[in-house]
């Protein structure tokens, strides 16, 4: 009865068996143990100039992958890093597959999502005032500026918390507009509406639709009363269904994920605000997205504002390989 393991481990074994000076068994007796043929010993010996040649190509490539994982102090998962690869100048070229064989490999983790237990807001403030779905799940089709998400989540630190307000283009993903509050008053979300006129007012659409949640903050009358005054339109998910402002959420999810080891490690709000307003420069303009045509959200608003395709130019140095992996030919 041969032994369980593959055929390499296999071999492994009895050429260490054969340099052994108590070893009394010949090359045929080892392989007839062992379930394997004498042919396939011999080739594997032959090839191991070529597996060494391979380890040493292994260790050269994953060494370029945990630049990528950890360029700017966000870990990456394999897509991350791909789009990281093509963003460099000339690109690295490196497929889905050798990126998480590597990655599995020498044990880099990819980041890991984690569903949100607490969905816990201050029930103050709060009126009767529910606008209608308008977006209703329908995050496409949409033209930068036309329609924004918006949400609030919380950050835990050093025996303290923080609360975070965002504005999401959901056609390009950008966060337009975020404030970070000690408290849950709803001037902070009033804010967050004044800093997207204030540095994106030029660009907004005449008629913005504002989704967000049946939380009290954006069923308060002060914030109801603000999107009236910009002759914005007011949309709301259902209530208790965080679907229907889905992109928001998975932002949120994805931000916890890469930020809250390093903020609850804080003994003061102005260290998380500062580890907040990295981590949005990151995400805006740095951490590319498979679906944004593998740019940041930031370069994807510029390609659709000018038609010019940022990866473009270096898709020769790729032979067309930016697009090959899932969204067929790439387009001018």
């Amino acid at each position: 009865m041969g032994i369980k393991a593959t055929p390499e481990i296999k071999y492994a074994l009895i050429h260490e068996a054969m340099h052994q000076a108590s070893s009394q068994l010949n090359v045929r007796e080892l392989c007839q143990i062992a379930g394997v043929s004498r042919s396939g010993y011999y080739a594997w010996i032959k090839a191991a100039p070529l597996r060494v040649e391979r380890e040493e190509a292994d260790k050269r490539d994953f060494a370029l992958i945990s630049h990528a994982y950890h360029d700017r102090g966000y870990p990456k998962g394999g897509r991350q890093i791909y789009m990281w690869f093509l963003h460099q100048n000339p690109p690295i070229i490196m497929n889905l597959k050798k990126i998480y064989r590597l990655m599995k490999k020498f044990n880099l983790s990819c980041p890991v999502r984690r569903e949100n237990p607490y969905r816990r807001m201050a029930k103050t403030m709060k009126t009767s005032h529910v606008a209608p779905n308008v977006v209703s799940r329908n995050f496409s089709g949409y033209q930068p500026r036309q329609v924004v998400l918006t949400d609030i989540t919380y950050l835990f630190y050093k025996e303290s918390v923080c609360y975070l307000s965002t504005i999401i283009d959901v056609c390009t993903h950008e966060v337009l507009a975020y404030r970070l509050s000690r408290n849950l008053k709803v001037d902070f979300v009033i804010d967050t509406v004044d800093e997207l006129i204030r540095k994106h007012g030029v660009v907004i659409d005449d008629s913005l639709i504002v989704h967000s949640d049946q939380g009290c903050h954006y069923t308060s009358n002060a914030f109801i009363a603000k999107l009236r005054d910009e002759n914005f339109v007011q949309s709301m998910s259902r209530k208790g269904n965080c679907w229907d402002n889905a992109p928001q959420e998975s932002f949120f999810g994805h931000m916890k994920d890469e930020i809250s080891s390093f903020v609850v490690e804080q003994t003061s709000y102005e260290e998380v605000k500062a580890i907040v307003a990295d981590w949005i420069d990151y995400y805006n303009n740095d951490r590319y997205q498979w679906d944004l045509r593998k740019l940041s959200p930031a370069e994807f608003y510029q390609y659709l504002m000018s038609g010019i395709y940022p990866l473009q130019e270096r898709a020769r140095y790729s032979n067309g390989y930016i697009d090959s992996m899932e969204d067929g030919p790439m387009e001018s």
